[in-house]
C-alpha cells in the first residue's frame, strides 16, 4: 500500500501523495499491531479524503477483513479494481476474502489469475490455501510445493503443506513439515527454556513436555507418551489447570507440572504436538487414546444431574468450541440448530457447552428442557464424569470430541466442509477415535444436510434404546 508522486506532479500533488502514503502506512501499522478498530477508522478517513485512490480502498478492505468482516471487505476490493483493474494486490485480497466466505471456486479463479501474471511464492501459497479449503487437496499440495520451490523459507507454505500431508495420511512427511509452525509470522514464541528441543534420541535425564495449543490437541497427543517413555529416564508433563485432574496418573508421565510454576530440572524439552512425529510414521504406529483419570467425587456429583433424565436417551450437546480459535466460525453453529434434536421421542438433551457461547442456553427458552451440565463442570475431569454417564455426545468439533473419544464414549462429530486434518478426507470414522462417528458437510457451509442426517440417526438410536429398555 503505497502512493508515489509522479515526476511531473505539482508541489500540491506531491504533498497530497506524500500524505496519502503516510496514511496508508499508518493503516498498515495498525493492522500489524492488531488494533483493528483503529485500522478501520484510519482507512475510512483515508478513503473519504482520497475516494479515487485504489490503494485507499484496498487498505480499507484489508482493515475490514483483518477485523473479521470479509463480506464488507469484498466491496472495497471491487472499488479498488473499478479504479485500477490491473491492481493484482486487490485481486489477491478479494480472492482471500471470498475464501473466507467459503466461495472457493471464485477465490481459486482469482488466485490463478494472480499467479499467471505474478507467480510469486506468496501468490502460490494463497492459491494453495483456497484449493485446500475448497477440498482440492492434490492441487493444493502442488501449489504449496511450487511456492516452496520459489522460496524454500516460506514458512506459511511449508506449514500449509503439512496440513495436506497429514490429511492424506502421509505422516512421516507431514510431521516433519508440521515443525515449520514455529516460524509462522503470527505464531507465539516458544518458551525460552535453556535446554535443547528433544530430537527423539535416547535421553539420560528428564524430558519436559509442554502444551502449545488447545485442550483438544493436548488430549490427542499425550497418547504417545507411553511409547516414548522408554527412550528417556523420566518425563515431566506441563499441564494447564483445566487438565490437571484429568491427566493425574497418566501413563508415561512421572510428574505433572502446573503451567506457570517453575519448570523442573530437565535436560531437553518437547512441545506436545511434536510428540506424534517422534513415534508415528503410519497408522500402524498409532497408539490407542490415553487413559484419562475421572475422579470418583466428580462421578458422584454428576450422577444425580444425569439421572434426572430417567430412562430417556441421554444426549450431551456442544455447539461451539473456543471463540478465540481462528476457524471457530466455520466449525460452530448457533444453539438453535441443536434444538430440533429435543423433538426426537425419548431423548433428553444435556448441555456440555462452556465459555461465552454457554449464555445462548441461559438466554433461550430451551433452558426449560435442556439440562445444563456445563455450569457444573469446573474442569475437564468434571466434564469427563458427565460424558461417562451419557449415552451419546452430539457436537460440533471442539476439545470435548477428543475427551469423549479418549473415554471410548459414543460421540457424533458434526464437521464443516474442510475440518481439522485429524478427520482425514471423506470418511465417516477416524482411526484416532474408534468410538467417534463423523457427519460431514457435503458443500461449504451446508449445515442443513448434516443436521438432517444426524437427526435421522438419532431417531433410529432412540428407537433402539427404547426397545432395549422395554
Amino acid at each position: 500500500m503505497s502512493a508515489a508522486p509522479t515526476p511531473s506532479a505539482t508541489p500540491a500533488e506531491r504533498s497530497a501523495a506524500s500524505g496519502l502514503a503516510q496514511r496508508l502506512k499508518d493503516v498498515q501499522a495498525a493492522i500489524s499491531g492488531k488494533r483493528h478498530d483503529e485500522a478501520v477508522a484510519l482507512a475510512e478517513k483515508t478513503v473519504a479524503e482520497a475516494p479515487r485512490s485504489n490503494e485507499a480502498w484496498n487498505a480499507l478492505g484489508v482493515a475490514l477483513r483483518a477485523s473479521g468482516h470479509p463480506a464488507e471487505a469484498t466491496g472495497c476490493y471491487q472499488r479498488a479494481l473499478d479504479i485500477a483493474p490491473g491492481d493484482l494486490s486487490a485481486v489477491a485480497n478479494l480472492a482471500n476474502a471470498l475464501k473466507d466466505l467459503q466461495r472457493y471456486a471464485e477465490a481459486v479463479s482469482l488466485h490463478r489469475r494472480v499467479v499467471a501474471r505474478q507467480p510469486t511464492s506468496t501468490a502460490w501459497t494463497n492459491l494453495g490455501v483456497a484449493l485446500h479449503d475448497g477440498g482440492m487437496l492434490v492441487d493444493a499440495l502442488a501449489a504449496f510445493e511450487q511456492a516452496i520451490r520459489i522460496q524454500p523459507e516460506n514458512a506459511s507454505a511449508q506449514f500449509d503443506r503439512s496440513q495436506v500431508l497429514l490429511r492424506l495420511g502421509r505422516f512421516e512427511e507431514g510431521w516433519a513439515a508440521f515443525e515449520w509452525r514455529w516460524r509462522l509470522p503470527d505464531r507465539p514464541p516458544m518458551p525460552n527454556y535453556p535446554t535443547p528441543r528433544w530430537d527423539g534420541a535416547p535421553l539420560e535425564g528428564t524430558l519436559l513436555a509442554w502444551p502449545e495449543q488447545g485442550f483438544g490437541d493436548a488430549i490427542l497427543s499425550v497418547r504417545f507418551l507411553p511409547a516414548l517413555r522408554s527412550r528417556v529416564r523420566r518425563v515431566a508433563l506441563g499441564c494447564k489447570p483445566e487438565l490437571m485432574r484429568l491427566f493425574s496418573g497418566l501413563a508415561g508421565v512421572d510428574e505433572l507440572v502446573a503451567i506457570g510454576a517453575a519448570a523442573p530440572a530437565h535436560v531437553a524439552h518437547v512441545p506436545f504436538m511434536s510428540l506424534p512425529g517422534k513415534a508415528m510414521k503410519s497408522f500402524a504406529d498409532l497408539p490407542p487414546p490415553a487413559k484419562l483419570h475421572v475422579p470418583p467425587e466428580a462421578r458422584a456429583r454428576m450422577a444425580p444431574l444425569v439421572a434426572a433424565a430417567g430412562d430417556r436417551l441421554k444426549v450431551g450437546i456442544i455447539w461451539s468450541g473456543s471463540v478465540t480459535f481462528k476457524g471457530n466460525a466455520q466449525r460452530a453453529t448457533p444453539l438453535e440448530r441443536f434444538l430440533p434434536f429435543a423433538e426426537v421421542p425419548g431423548v433428553q438433551l444435556f448441555s456440555l457447552q462452556k465459555g461465552p457461547r454457554a449464555d445462548e442456553l441461559a438466554q433461550s427458552g430451551a433452558r426449560n428442557y435442556v439440562i445444563d451440565l456445563g455450569r457444573h463442570c469446573n474442569d475437564f475431569a468434571d466434564t469427563a464424569a458427565a460424558v461417562e454417564q451419557l449415552d451419546l455426545v452430539l457436537m460440533t468439533d471442539s476439545s470435548v470430541a477428543h475427551l469423549a473419544g479418549s473415554l471410548g464414549r459414543p460421540v457424533w462429530n458434526l464437521l464443516p466442509f474442510m475440518p481439522y486434518w485429524l478427520y482425514l478426507d471423506g470418511r465417516s470414522d477416524t482411526p484416532w477415535y474408534p468410538s467417534m462417528r463423523l457427519f460431514r458437510q457435503k458443500a461449504p457451509g451446508a449445515w442443513d444436510g448434516v443436521f438432517a442426517e444426524a437427526r435421522h440417526a438419532l431417531e433410529e438410536l432412540s428407537r433402539r434404546h427404547a426397545q432395549q429398555r422395554r
